[in-house]
C-alpha cells in the first residue's frame, strides 16, 4: 500500500447542518484531484442529531474517509484521538464548517519542506464576517496570551487549521493525552481557547519550529458566545497553562 502523504482530521459534534450542505464531498473532491495520497478522519464527539450516522455511511461510500466514535470528550479530545490514529507524513486537523477552506494547505504544503514542524494557519486580522465581539475577544485573546503564557512569536493561536509533521504530531498530541489522562466525558458544546495555546505552548518548549501562514477564513456561527463568559473562560485557561508550567507539570511528561 502507498504511503500516506496527508491526513486530515476533523472533529464533529452535532454537524448535520454542516453536513447537510455537502462539506465532506467537497473536501474529497478537492483531495481527489491531488497527485499524492490521503486519508480523512472524522472524529465524532458523541452527537446526537444524527451526525455520527451520516458521516458512518458516507465513510463506507468512500474508502478514504474513516471515522472514530469517540464519547462526548469535547474538541480536544476529538482532534487529539484524531492526530494519534492518523497516519500520514503529514497531519492537518481542520473544521467540519471549513471556514478555512481545505484548499488552504496548498499555502501550509510549501512550508512543511522548507523543514518545518508545525505550520499553522493565521486569519487575517479584519476576521471577515465575525461580528465586533468576536473581534474584541481575539484582539483582548492576544494581549492575554502574551502576558500570562509569554507565546510571543504566534499571532492567531485560534485558528482551527494546523499542520504537523508525523513525528511533531505522534510526540505533541501523546503528551497532551497524557497529561490530561485521555480526556473526560462533558456535557454541551466545549470549544475552549486553552487547547490550541497549550498544545503550541509545548511545541515551543520541545522546540519544534512552527510557522504562520495566512489562510483565507470566513466566520461561521457555530454556536452561541458568551463574551462575557467565554472570556473568563479563556482567561482562567490561560492561568491554567502558567500554572502548569511554572509548577513543573510539562516537565514531567
Amino acid at each position: 500500500m502507498e504511503k500516506i502523504f496527508l491526513s486530515v482530521v476533523i472533529p464533529s459534534y452535532n454537524e448535520m447542518a454542516n453536513l447537510r450542505k455537502g462539506v465532506l464531498d467537497k473536501v474529497e473532491h478537492f483531495l481527489d484531484r491531488q497527485k499524492f495520497e490521503y486519508e480523512v478522519i472524522v472524529v465524532d464527539d458523541g452527537s446526537s442529531d444524527g451526525s455520527q450516522e451520516f458521516v458512518e455511511k458516507f465513510s463506507k461510500e468512500n474508502k478514504r474517509f474513516k471515522i472514530i466514535k469517540n464519547q462526548h470528550l469535547g474538541k480536544a479530545g476529538a482532534v487529539s484521538s484524531g492526530m494519534l490514529a492518523a497516519k500520514g507524513e503529514y497531519r492537518l486537523f481542520t473544521d467540519m464548517d471549513q471556514a478555512t477552506p481545505i484548499e488552504e494547505v496548498e499555502k501550509l504544503l510549501p512550508f512543511m519542506g522548507k523543514n518545518y514542524d508545525i505550520v499553522i494557519g493565521s486569519r487575517n486580522s479584519t476576521r471577515k464576517g465575525a461580528p465586533w465581539t468576536r473581534a474584541l475577544m481575539a484582539k483582548g485573546m492576544i494581549i492575554l496570551r502574551t502576558l500570562i503564557v509569554g507565546i510571543r512569536g504566534i499571532q492567531d493561536t485560534q485558528c482551527g487549521f494546523k499542520m504537523f509533521r508525523d513525528n511533531a504530531s505522534e510526540e505533541l498530541f501523546t503528551k497532551l493525552e497524557k497529561f490530561h489522562h485521555g480526556y473526560k466525558k462533558i456535557s454541551g458544546s466545549s470549544v475552549t481557547a486553552g487547547f490550541d495555546v497549550e498544545l503550541l505552548f509545548l511545541a515551543e518548549k520541545e522546540g519544534f519550529k512552527i510557522k504562520e501562514v495566512p489562510v483565507e477564513w470566513l466566520y461561521v456561527e457555530s454556536r452561541r458566545v458568551s463574551p462575557i463568559k467565554d472570556s473568563i473562560n479563556a482567561l482562567l485557561e490561560l492561568l491554567r497553562i502558567r500554572y502548569n508550567d511554572l509548577s513543573g507539570k510539562y516537565r514531567a511528561l
